[in-house]
């Protein structure tokens, strides 16, 4: 291993780098030894790769964040995180990072500028292109730095994020630890070419290919590229060759490695290697190593007393259901200026002018979103108003803009990304399901993040681009979902989502939008999140509804003649469930009415609530209406006899009749 070529490094440096390198090693070697005596759960190992994570954080300034992995110890030892902390996060206890809600390495902290993983392999790339984006934006002069394994590479996500990167000049060095095997996969069925690094000419990017194991190399290599990354920001793509020497995890064992391998690999250990070379060169004397180790193993000793009094986390539902959303009290904004009759897209438009005019810190982020001002033009001129740093143009892909948005929170902005049609998130649903919406419940980061969402059908689009996908989402806590009927409502509840510091996903009927028209105020203000409108009240039935089928209920009611409540949800998470227990004793006779298929759809636990809430107020069954349970069809008779507005008629007078 070439120390030698590496000599602009003092011996007080040389000391620093070995102290950090052999701590991570010396944890690891603590841990095993509680995990065979059953006093830890489970364990990551990534002896034998020490070099890299403990050489690219040295190579970085403190507050330059890193997004690292599960065998990325060093990241953390480095950065100064307390061992006993780190002990705390691993045995699931208060004192860690995660309150006992998350395990190992999968959490993030500001403080130490980390945003760790989640176990779904490339996802934190994109999050590392939103916090340099913010850097960008901010002109700091800082880069990001995101670990993926050679098996992560084979992920969507990671093709995704570099693209990005490279598309954005984001400075951003996407480090590739190939230790040769995912989980147990070799990388020949992993990919083909020679080297991971060969990739980046694909991506126009830069890259590289060095030795993972040469702390030395490591370290000058990533404080080359990261000093010139801060002064011409790019991305970079950085493979480091290594080897594990233990396995996945401790359970799986390295029975299907070569035993050649192993020998071979073992003899490039990073840590005896360097230890031997200053030694031998009499740049650090054994007395001084003695020295390092025993106070490493002081603070792993202090650390590890916590073991002999198992913690006990006091259960408390009021604080693990509080600590789902980022604690906010919205400021209700009065309707202010003069009322214009507009359409529902004019209503989108204006709150989203309103709301970039009123944040500076506001971006935007979506495919055709620039200079062509999106598929329905609904940000058309807001380059010309507020530039491209802040209206973005992405490649086409969904999950990185999403991992992005994330990123820009960490970075202080808030985001917008729109989804180009509502149907497409389904390749974005990994951001939005284990990113935007459990890392404030994980590990206190808000996603301070709006996601438009062109919906619905009616317009003889098809199955993919007429979904009603509003239900995917409502099974998943720490999301926000709105659904305005309204050019009024639109336009509050837009306002009121960029308000609200936790993630929104904001449905638009596309059906609505140039259809629909209402005198709405021109000035700022909001609609409560949260809070059903009432659209209508009677007593002889009432209607549940929201979006395109308030609507439906509104004529179908005016064609019976029928005295009835109509309650528009407007926000379907978390929905008013106080405003529904109203409406349900206005009349005793409930439908539940959503454009949404009707198996597995939103109306189903909203009756459900119904009968275990409010059973003594019922006079009927509580009845639904939605579309077929088929995918929505493209012919426009088809289309008809799919949407519940065929069937309302009928199912009211049963109801009505009952």
């Amino acid at each position: 291993m070439n120390f030698e070529k590496y000599n602009q490094y003092d011996v007080g440096e040389l000391a620093r780098i070995y102290e950090a390198l052999v701590k991570p090693r010396m944890i690891e070697e603590k841990m095993l030894k509680l995990l065979r005596q059953g006093q830890v759960s489970k364990w990551f190992s990534g002896i034998g790769q020490e070099a890299i994570a403990v050489g690219a954080t040295l190579a970085l300034e403190q507050d330059e964040y890193i997004m690292p992995l599960h065998r990325n110890l060093g990241v953390f030892t480095t950065r100064g995180i307390p061992f006993k902390k780190l002990l705390h996060q691993w045995q699931g206890n208060i004192g860690g990072f995660t309150k006992g809600r998350d395990r190992s390495f999968h959490f993030g902290t500001n403080e130490y500028h980390i945003a760790g993983m989640i176990s779904h392999l490339g996802a934190m790339l994109s999050v590392a292109d939103g916090v340099a984006l913010a850097n960008a934006l901010d002109n700091t002069g800082k880069v990001t730095l995101a670990f993926s394994g050679d098996g992560g590479t084979s992920e969507g996500e990671f093709h995704e994020a570099v693209n990005l990167a490279a598309v954005w000049d984001l400075p951003v060095i996407f480090l590739v630890e190939n230790n040769g095997y995912g989980l147990s996969t070799p990388s020949s069925d992993q990919f083909r070419c020679v080297n991971i690094a060969d990739k980046g000419v694909g991506y126009g990017i830069a890259s590289k290919t060095i030795d993972g194991n040469n702390i030395l190399e490591v370290y000058t290599e990533i404080s080359q590229i990261a000093s010139d990354l801060r002064k011409n920001p790019r991305p970079f793509l950085l493979e480091c060759k290594t080897f594990r020497m233990r396995g996945h995890e401790e359970a799986s064992g390295t029975k299907y490695v070569p035993q050649e391998l192993m020998d071979e690999w073992a003899k490039k250990d990073p840590i005896s290697n360097l230890e031997t070379y200053l030694l031998v060169n009499k740049l650090v004397s054994a007395a001084e190593i003695v020295k390092i180790k025993d106070a490493i193993n002081e603070e792993i000793n202090e650390g590890v007393e916590i073991l002999k009094q198992p913690e006990t986390i006091a259960v408390s539902t009021e604080i693990e259901v509080g600590d789902v959303y980022m604690p906010y009290t919205p400021q209700v904004v009065e309707k202010q200026g003069e009322k214009t009759e507009i359409r529902f897209i004019d209503a989108i438009q204006d709150g989203l002018r309103l709301a970039m005019r009123k944040y500076d810190n506001l971006v935007l982020m979506g495919q055709d979103i620039a200079e062509y001002g999106g598929v329905f033009k609904i940000t058309d001129g807001f380059v010309d108003e507020f530039g491209v740093g802040r209206v973005r143009n992405t490649p086409i892909c969904e999950a990185a803009p999403l991992g992005a948005a994330l990123g820009l929170s960490m970075g202080g902005k808030k985001a917008m990304v729109e989804m180009q049609f509502a149907d497409f998130v389904s390749c974005g649903f990994n951001q939005i399901a284990n990113n935007l919406a459990k890392t404030y419940y994980r590990w206190g980061q808000n996603s301070d993040v709006v996601i438009r969402m062109p919906t619905g059908g009616g317009a003889a689009a098809g199955p993919f681009h007429s979904q009603s996908n509003e239900a995917w989402f409502f099974h998943l806590p720490g999301l926000k979902i709105v659904y305005p009927s309204t050019p009024s409502d639109a336009k509050g509840l837009l306002l009121a989502a960029f308000d609200d510091p936790n993630p929104v996903l904001f449905f638009e009927h596309k059906g609505m939008y140039r259809s629909l028209r209402e005198e709405v105020y021109s000035g700022e203000y909001t609609t409560e999140i949260g809070k059903a409108r009432w659209v209508r009240e009677g007593e002889e039935l009432t209607f549940i509804t929201y979006g395109l089928a308030v609507q439906w209920c509104e004529e179908v009611a005016e064609e019976l003649g029928v005295d009835a409540t109509i309650l528009d949800l407007r926000t379907l998470l978390p929905w008013d469930k106080e405003a529904v227990k109203e409406a349900v004793a206005k009349s005793g006779k409930v439908m539940v009415v959503h454009e949404d298929t009707l198996e597995g759809g939103i109306g189903g636990e909203i009756a459900a609530w119904i009968g275990e809430h409010c059973f003594t107020n019922l006079d009927a069954p509580v009845m639904r209406v939605g579309s077929l349970d088929t995918p929505i069809p493209f012919n426009a008779d088809l289309e008809v006899n799919f949407m519940g507005r065929s069937r309302l008629y009928t199912k009211v007078k049963e109801l009505m009749e009952w």
